[in-house]
């Protein structure tokens, strides 16, 4: 890697910072605000569930498309895969969000070892939703800066973990779709 190339990535490693921080605190601040309880005259996204949990099970075949592509050295498929899965985990979260802003949370009403089992893949999910963010975003940033073989190492740990948190978007809303209102 090259020094122009190492400047690139260290500009990038601020955003990557600051990227990781805000986007799991602005999910969470507005996950807590519910426009309706505010007094604004908003319909609920009732119609996002199942779109945006397409839309993770979309991502992880897209993900595993990438890999496949990789692995068969087309790196130019590979490279618009990727972009792919991270707009649409873009999509996924404005979604999200949307959602949350607009609709009362569902709770779970299975009982039982299903109860735990629920809670254990969406507590999971949640987590590694969050750091799942810098990863993804360095993982990209080794690739656009050219930095192939850290990329292919960190890679090594990202593609599994976002394909879980894409995997277990659709398992948690599977469990939870009986108990929407």
């Amino acid at each position: 890697m090259n020094a122009v190339d190492k400047e690139k990535e260290k500009k990038y490693n601020k955003w990557i910072i600051v990227l990781s921080i805000i986007i799991p605190i602005a999910v969470a601040a507005l996950f807590a605000i519910n426009l309706r309880s505010l007094g604004f005259d908003v319909e609920p996204l009732k119609f996002l569930p199942p779109i945006y949990a397409t839309v993770n099970g979309l991502t992880a075949i897209v993900l595993i498309a990438a890999v496949i592509a990789i692995k068969n050295k087309n790196r130019k498929l590979h490279e618009g895969l990727m972009k792919f899965a991270i707009t649409l985990s873009v999509a996924f979260l404005l979604m999200y969000i949307a959602y949350h802003m607009t609709s009362d949370s569902t709770k779970f009403g299975g009982e039982g070892v299903i109860k735990y089992v629920y809670y254990f893949i969406l507590i999971t999910h949640i987590l590694l939703s969050i750091v799942i963010i810098p990863f993804v975003l360095i993982t990209y940033v080794r690739a656009i800066t050219n930095n192939i073989e850290r990329h292919k190492k960190i890679a090594k740990i990202t593609f599994p973990l976002w394909l879980y948190v894409a995997i277990t978007g659709v398992i948690v809303y599977l469990m939870i779709s009986p108990y929407y209102v």
